[in-house]
């Protein structure tokens, strides 16, 4: 059996790992294809699908006391932007896809994501608070171009006066400057920005579809020269990788005007780990055994903790002098502890069409 796979280009994986919750495993064999370049050539160029998903409700809640938010709004499953470290990897499992090649090809769309969030805005007993956008894969990833639910959720917030935050890799979020503007003006929005790196030859291949450093810089700036607070999230920090790059990514950022600052230590869990190994043989294959070193030595020994307090941080040393490092240059720089804080008194669900109040 020939396992010689073509190089999928413009992916964060090559892999299709096994899925956790399938009896059957299916194996890759290329030997009865070998010298057909043609099909090997398709193989290469995988184009990514778009797939219906008619879930009943768009909110996702959760109990982590690591997350500044209790629920958040995820108008897709899967995610293009293809980052070889995301965390929501395994989420697609439960839908019978991999974590791998599945994950950033296979893009599950919510068409109906405005008239959920408006359904769950409007329920009676609804008490306003910090929804975020999104908490597992990007609102702003390549099919918001094209199906604009990111957008008609904002709609939404500024029609109910609902406070969001808004979490992206991508300088596409610029497009809504309108909608962040005015719920900026009304204290409805804070906008996230995440970067690894400033090296734009370490995110083409980390996280080939997101925005380049220099976009996300632009971004910050278009964004905070309108008014919207804006904090840059260093996020994910790898250990021997992109950990000496803190102090610039903090600098550009604070240049362009970012407000306040976090960061996020890398996590592994599931089947995130063999995508981020097969992505670290690959791309730097000299330097794997260091880096994963350093990060067992931020995570007791093992390569992720799941453990509340500690999985977003780690533990040991060398989590202790990331942390440390962080806190000095934003210190150093001038950001904010916080974002100034939004505004919760304003949410009213709209009147009903008719015009009549409901009674309870």
């Amino acid at each position: 059996m020939s396992d010689k796979r073509p190089h999928i280009r413009g992916r964060g994986s090559q892999l299709n790992p096994i899925n956790r919750f399938d009896i059957v495993h299916v194996e890759d064999d290329f030997e009865q294809v070998e010298g057909d370049e043609e099909y090997f050539e398709h193989l290469s160029n995988l184009k990514t699908e778009y797939l219906p998903d008619n879930s009943k409700s768009i909110i996702s809640e959760n109990d982590s006391p690591d997350t500044p938010f209790r629920y958040s709004l995820n108008p897709y499953r899967g995610c293009s932007h293809g980052c070889a470290y995301c965390y929501a990897r395994p989420t697609h499992e439960y839908l019978g896809l991999n974590a791998g090649v599945d994950f950033e090809s296979k893009i599950f769309v919510k068409e109906h994501a405005a008239e959920l969030f408006r359904e769950f805005l409007s329920r009676p007993k609804y008490q306003p608070e910090l929804i975020g956008m999104s908490g597992v894969t990007d609102c702003y990833q390549p099919a918001e171009r094209k199906y604009r639910l990111t957008r008609s959720c904002l709609e939404v917030a500024l029609e109910f006066r609902q406070p969001v935050g808004v979490i992206t890799k991508n300088a596409l979020v610029v497009r809504d400057l309108d909608l962040l503007t005015t719920m900026a003006t009304q204290r409805l929005i804070q906008v996230n920005i995440s970067m690894t790196s400033l090296d734009h030859e370490l995110t083409q291949t980390l996280e080939p579809r997101t925005s380049a450093p220099a976009a996300k810089l632009r971004a910050i700036r278009t964004l905070t020269a309108a008014g919207i607070p804006v904090r840059v999230l260093v996020s994910p920090i790898i250990p021997g990788l992109n950990d000496s790059s803190i102090p610039a990514v903090l600098e550009a950022a604070r240049e362009a005007g970012a407000q306040a600052a976090g960061y996020i230590l890398l996590r592994l869990p599931l089947t995130v780990l063999p995508v981020f190994q097969e992505w670290l043989e690959r791309t730097h294959p000299t330097q794997r055994e260091r880096i994963e070193h350093l990060i067992q030595n931020t995570r007791d020994g093992g390569m992720n903790s799941s453990q509340f307090g500690e999985r977003m941080r780690g533990t040991g040393a060398i989590a202790e002098q990331i942390q440390q490092t962080f806190r000095l240059f934003r210190r150093k720089l001038g950001y904010a502890d916080q974002l100034p804080p939004l505004d919760y008194s304003h949410f009213e669900p709209p009147r009903p069409k008719s015009g009549q109040l409901t009674l309870f």
